[in-house]
């Protein structure tokens, strides 16, 4: 096998390779949810390294920085599913689509829009009437109740429902599908 030869880049070059002007930052594909799920996770993030500090340095760890940090990462990860339906980045297969005439296919996902959204509005009313059942518990280490944490996990339920009801209506009116936009998009989304 042949040895590739890399052009020698000097001290200066490497030094100056980030400096480009790439302008302003696009902040135009982050919806409120993503915000506040930023938020949440800089709140675990501080009460984790609070339990660490606390632990460690102090010898004397806080016990409701555990439980908080917890009920944080319940909420990031059920405002996140929200982010995944708004940009169509749920795992899903799609190998039967690249198969299907574009006609079919389309048809397909419209079919799969139908199925998630009963599914989202199911699960957003289960999640209320768990709410009605234990919704008034209240959290081990910290005089809070749980209802807290189950209202967030039912605004993101409501929210799923809400952004799949949004996609179908695109998918709809759009010549390309959620998920094909998604899938020519790269990371970046719709």
């Amino acid at each position: 096998m042949k040895e590739q030869q890399h052009a020698q880049v000097s001290v200066e070059e490497m030094a100056h390779a980030f400096e480009e002007d790439t302008g302003p930052a696009d902040l135009s594909s982050y919806a409120v949810e993503d915000w506040l799920n930023m938020a949440v996770f800089w709140l675990m993030a501080a009460c984790v390294f609070l339990q660490f500090f606390t632990r460690y340095a102090l010898n004397n760890s806080l016990a409701w920085t555990e439980e908080i940090a917890a009920n944080c990462l319940v909420v990031i990860v059920f405002l996140g599913s929200v982010m995944c339906v708004r940009m169509a980045r749920h795992i899903q297969v799609d190998l039967l689509y690249r198969f299907l005439p574009p006609k079919i296919g389309r048809l397909l996902q419209l079919l799969v829009d139908f199925i998630v959204i009963g599914f989202f509005a199911y699960t957003t009313w289960l999640m209320w009437r768990y709410i009605a059942i234990v919704g008034n518990e209240r959290m081990v280490t910290v005089n809070l109740p749980r209802g807290y944490v189950f209202y967030t996990v039912f605004a993101a339920f409501a929210l799923m429902l809400a952004r799949s009801v949004q996609n179908f209506v695109r998918d709809m009116i759009n010549e390309k599908t959620v998920r094909e936009q998604a899938s020519e998009s790269g990371i970046q989304g719709v």
